[in-house]
């Protein structure tokens, strides 16, 4: 007769050797944004909303999704989020283009870029392909790598996956973060080994499209000439730009402080979103500043050694695709906001108001976080099915909990 015996046994030591350093950087971006949300949002809260902290209220509203994403994403097995990648990069396409949709779509400028529920939801899906894209890619590599070596296809399938999903998003009028997402997938080729010789006849047809694209569309040229020369564009398309620097110097070596000196950020358009940087630089100066890059550099560091020893391909790929997507998407906001940078619509990571960034962002730091103990869970895995095998050959049944 069969004894069964059933255990609650856990792999708790997994969750154990995550990396703290990084587990730490996440959580202290995540808090300095929602306190620059608090220090520079009030006066644009009580102008249009009424509310001075309605900003706050709502960012804290998308942590909480974020947090429950974060930890998803860490506890929910590598293999498994493998399964589903193509699920989540067909949900991202098809999202994005219900965003096109008069009914489901909702337009900002004449941009159809959100999908919308009204009074229940908007979300905008660009934000969901960047972390579609990683985790599809990754897949891609690792399940045709033998075919790769064998046939000499090292791009095909990924670059057709990656031209789907930039596509996607091209078609809401969003030349910049497609071309970001494109940029976060060719880096992802590099690492996994692809030649750059591959990508010269590619770039060579991108890059006059993309000129060509943005000097048909008056908007994205203005955004290029106001750039050049911004003093002549200082009451039209060069206004936001040299209010975001003029407010940065303003906050000198130490900062204005959280009190009445941030009130003149209040006059930077969007402050709140794609500008929320200069907020930060104007209470906190450019110790603040510096502050800022010093963690941003911990949270790279720490994200590529993850990947780096990460035993699962799949896992140490999309890692270093979280990881690169965020810090590049970072930085390229800080060029924008200091005036290094035309100006481009990518928000800041951990900062920036709106749900659909802030919980997108800390589902990509979920799975670098699960990526991080994805080896401990293998020796788990393993030390399970030796106890199975073993008890098996006693006549024994195990039902593990």
């Amino acid at each position: 007769m069969s004894e069964y015996v059933i255990r609650a046994d856990k792999p708790v030591l997994a969750y154990k050797r995550s990396d703290p350093l990084f587990l730490i950087s996440v959580l202290l971006l995540w808090g300095l944004g929602i306190f620059t949300i608090l220090i520079c949002t009030q006066g644009v809260g009580e102008r249009f909303f009424h509310n001075r902290y309605y900003f706050l209220w709502r960012q804290l509203a998308y942590s909480a999704v974020g947090a429950a994403g974060l930890v998803f994403f860490a506890a929910v097995p590598v293999n498994a989020l493998r399964r589903f990648s193509f699920s989540f990069a067909v949900t991202s396409v098809v999202l994005c283009v219900f965003a096109l949709l008069p009914v489901i779509g909702s337009a900002k400028n004449g941009a159809p870029r959100w999908v919308s529920i009204p009074h229940v939801i908007t979300f905008q899906p660009s934000e969901l392909v960047k972390l579609t894209m990683v985790l599809y890619l990754s897949h891609l590599f690792d399940k045709h790598s033998s075919e790769y070596e064998e046939n000499n296809k090292e791009f095909m399938y990924p670059a057709i996956g990656l031209a789907v999903l930039a596509g996607a998003i091209f078609i809401q009028k969003d030349l910049s973060t497609s071309v970001m997402v494109f940029c976060i997938g060719v880096a992802m080729f590099i690492v996994s080994g692809t030649p750059i010789k591959v990508f010269v006849p590619i770039l060579s047809l991108i890059i006059p499209v993309t000129i060509l694209m943005t000097l048909t569309h008056r908007y994205r040229l203005l955004r290029i000439l106001s750039y050049l020369k911004p003093n002549d564009y200082t009451s039209t398309s060069g206004y936001q730009a040299l209010a975001s620097v003029k407010a940065i110097s303003s906050g000198g070596i130490w900062g204005v402080g959280t009190g009445s000196g941030l009130e003149n950020i209040s006059g930077i358009p969007e402050v709140q979103t794609d500008y929320i940087f200069a907020g930060w630089a104007t209470a906190m100066g450019l110790a603040g500043v510096f502050g800022y890059l010093l963690l941003l550099g911990i949270f790279l560091c720490r994200g590529i050694r993850i990947a780096l020893n990460c035993p699962n391909k799949f896992a140490a790929l999309g890692a270093f695709g979280c990881v690169f997507t965020i810090t590049s998407q970072s930085l390229i906001n800080l060029a924008v906001v200091c005036g290094a940078a035309p100006t481009t619509g990518i928000p800041l990571p951990f900062f920036s108001s709106g749900g659909s960034s802030l919980i997108v962002t800390l589902c990509m730091c979920g799975f670098v976080i699960n990526a991080s103990h994805c080896g401990a869970d293998n020796d788990f895995e393993n030390k399970k099915n030796k106890e199975i095998e073993f008890n098996e050959s006693f006549g024994e049944t195990v039902v593990e909990l």
